[in-house]
């Protein structure tokens, strides 16, 4: 496996870290983020603009890249910034409507904003455990049901979800306006929606959309293991920055052996999570894929949280503050760990697929 990126990748990467260094450095970050509508809607056309969302694509569906790793580029530099917008359902509807053959050209342009509505309050993260229901209602159909915690709900014209038929699981297109829509944010940042549907009408999309969903599903894995990779290494450079600065005794903390030895752990802890990120984006479009999102999503659901816990304690009491970034960085990847299925969930799935 040739680990280097390509020069596309590198361009790409380049473009986006210049970018979110000028337009979304933190203070600007927390100035749209924590308030509604959770993202800036100038920044996120400047983003279409610059073609990120055609990275997420194939060329066949007009695109310019869509693998694994143009994935894994994109969403790296997202994570180091911290960023906001909603691009990670964008990511998964894209998919989804790439699976329907479906039109995406106003999606990719930035224009029509979408939403996944998959996990419920009582299934997060199983499929097999969705309650929402589908019927057909004359030429149509219609949903009831709850969608919980649907990110990028709160600006999307479109949603697209996941509902139980007579004959398996659904792909259905509802319109925003159609449903009953309660916008929120995050406590780390960006926005999501309750979604509650009653005999909503709804659009089919895919009859069985099982596959379809799993392979959307696990590309939103990966981008988030990607995320988490940037992320952390933001948080390691903070961190071993103020471990240079800080002084006490007379000498910079970062001279005292002990905590030395704690910031190597981490510098280990992050490789790691980007060996098995590159593993799992590699995998991606192929037979493992589900596997192997699952086996990334477990451990960098536990790495993540060990490095926001080591820079806070490490950073001491200033960490805790709104004014520290390292304390935005922190919730952030804990928060990674719930999205998409936190760790017990995707080591139940491992060791699944080990006995099978």
């Amino acid at each position: 496996m040739d680990f280097d990126q390509s020069e596309d990748r590198r361009m790409l990467a380049e473009t986006l870290s210049r970018y979110l260094s000028d337009r979304y450095d933190i203070a600007a970050r927390n100035a749209v983020a924590y308030d509604a509508p959770y993202h800036s809607p100038d920044r996120w056309a400047e983003m279409a603009e610059l073609g990120i969302l055609h990275a997420l694509v194939d060329e066949d569906h007009g695109g310019m890249g869509g693998s694994g790793f143009d994935i894994a580029t994109v969403f790296e530099e997202l994570g180091r910034a911290l960023c906001p917008e909603p691009i990670l359902p964008a990511l998964m509807g894209l998919r989804l409507l790439a699976a329907a053959g479906a039109e995406l050209d106003p999606v990719l342009a930035g224009t029509d904003q979408i939403a996944v509505a998959i996990g419920e309050p009582e299934a997060p993260w199983d499929l097999d455990a969705l309650e929402t229901r589908a019927r057909k209602a004359g030429d149509g159909w219609v949903l009831t049901g709850r969608k919980s915690v649907v990110y990028g709900g709160h600006v999307a014209g479109r949603l697209l979800v996941a509902a139980k038929t007579d004959a398996g699981l659904g792909l259905f297109e509802v319109l925003a306006r159609d449903a009953e829509i309660t916008p929120y944010g995050m406590i780390d940042g960006g926005g999501a929606a309750e979604v509650f549907l009653d005999a909503t009408p709804a659009r089919l999309l895919i009859a069985d959309a099982t596959e379809a969903i799993e392979a959307a599903l696990n590309a939103g894995r990966v981008a988030l293991c990607a995320e988490a990779v940037g992320a952390m290494d933001a948080t390691k450079d903070l961190l071993l920055d103020y471990l240079r600065t800080r002084q006490q005794f007379g000498r910079p903390i970062g001279s005292f052996q002990a905590l030395q030895h704690r910031a190597v752990d981490l510098v280990t802890e992050i490789e790691q999570a980007r060996s098995i990120t590159i593993l799992a984006a590699d995998a991606l479009d192929g037979p493992e894929a589900g596997r192997r999102a699952a086996m990334a999503k477990n451990l960098i659901g536990r790495a993540a949280r060990l490095v926001a816990e080591e820079a806070i304690q490490m950073h001491g009491g200033i960490a805790m503050t709104w004014e520290a970034a390292v304390s935005h960085y922190g919730k952030r990847l804990v928060m990674i760990d719930a999205q998409l299925g936190d760790t017990d969930f995707h080591l139940t799935r491992v060791m699944e697929g080990l006995q099978a």
